[in-house]
């Protein structure tokens, strides 16, 4: 049974999903003022066909898109980590790392929306996914 010091690898799963969750709300938001201020006709969502979302409502929902993309690979490595008990403080702090970059990556593409300032955020945050990866296949390797 994993100690308590273990489950800290557990709670930046729970941090992506405040994320998830805040960029979910803020979508509902946006479509349900488009489609009562007349912005959209309530059919486009039935098929997403018969028109096209504003602008600033097709970022967010390509940012919630997003958010079941790569992230699904952060969930899989932790919860990997928790269960063959590899947590050691590098691994808790680059699942850490990933969580902020992901915060910062979804600041700037919900607000500036900045292509190259996003584009690092995104690649640095995949970087340290791929670096999770690479040390608890390092880890099972070695134990």
């Amino acid at each position: 049974m994993p100690d308590a010091s273990s489950n800290q690898v557990l709670f930046p799963l729970f941090a992506m999903f405040a994320l998830t969750a805040v960029v979910f709300m803020r979508l509902g938001r946006a479509r349900f003022g488009a489609v009562r201020s007349g912005q959209i006709d309530p059919r486009f969502y039935s098929l997403y066909q018969g028109g096209e979302e504003p602008d600033h409502i097709r970022v967010v929902t390509r940012h919630f898109i997003n958010l079941f993309e790569m992230p699904v690979l952060f969930y899989v490595i932790v919860i990997l980590t928790y269960v063959t008990h590899q947590s050691n403080a590098w691994m808790i702090g680059c699942a850490w790392a990933y969580v902020a970059l992901r915060y910062a990556h979804s600041y700037v593409h919900l607000t500036s929306n900045t292509v190259l300032m996003r584009f690092r955020l995104y690649f640095a945050s995949n970087a340290v996914l791929s670096l999770l990866w690479a040390s608890l296949f390092v880890r099972l390797v070695s134990s």
